[in-house]
C-alpha cells in the first residue's frame, strides 16, 4: 500500500466520525445560529446589537443560513457574537469513503474506455470475448487505483 492509500485511509477514518455527527444530530431546522441564539434566550435585537446589525438583518442572517446563503465568515462572526465557534466539515455523501468515490471513479473511467475499444474493435471485425474485456478493465482499474493521479479527474465527461 502507498503513502498515498495511507492518507486516504487516515483521512476517511476522520470522516467516517463526521458522518456520525451528521447522521446523530443533523441541522436544526431553523438553523445553528438561531437554535442556539434562542436556547441562550438572546433576542434577535440583542444579537444584532452584538454585531453591529438590524433584527431585520439578523433574519436574513437566519434566514440565509437555513437556505444555505450565508458566507462562512457571517457565520463565524455569528458563532462568535453568542460565543460560540464555526466547525465546519466536508464529508462524502451518505456512508461512501474517499476510496470509494476513488474506486468508483476508476471503474467508470476503465468501463467507458473500454467499451469504446471493444465498439471499435468490433467494427472492424475483431471483437474481444468478455472475459478478455474484463481482464483489460480490470487492469485499467489496477492502474488507475494504483497510481492514484490526476488522470482518474481529467476526463470531466464521464461523471
Amino acid at each position: 500500500m502507498n503513502k498515498k492509500w495511507l492518507t486516504i485511509k487516515q483521512i476517511d477514518r476522520q470522516l467516517n466520525y463526521w458522518q456520525s455527527v451528521r447522521k446523530k444530530c443533523g441541522v436544526p431546522k431553523t438553523g445553528w445560529i438561531k437554535t442556539l441564539r434562542v436556547a441562550l434566550s438572546m433576542s434577535a435585537a440583542q444579537f444584532g446589537d452584538r454585531l453591529g446589525l438590524t433584527r431585520g438583518r439578523i433574519n436574513q442572517l437566519e434566514n440565509a443560513e437555513v437556505n444555505g446563503r450565508v458566507k462562512l465568515r457571517t457565520l463565524q462572526e455569528a458563532a462568535n457574537a453568542i460565543g460560540c465557534e464555526l466547525i465546519y466539515a466536508v464529508v462524502p455523501k451518505g456512508n461512501t469513503t474517499l476510496e470509494n468515490i476513488i474506486k468508483k471513479r476508476a471503474e467508470k473511467i476503465a468501463k467507458e474506455k473500454i467499451a469504446n475499444v471493444a465498439h471499435s474493435m468490433s467494427l472492424e471485425a475483431q471483437s474481444i470475448d468478455s472475459k478478455a474485456i474484463k481482464i483489460q478493465k480490470d487492469l485499467l482499474i489496477k492502474e488507475l487505483t494504483d497510481n492514484l493521479n490526476k488522470k482518474l479527474w481529467e476526463n470531466n465527461k464521464i461523471k
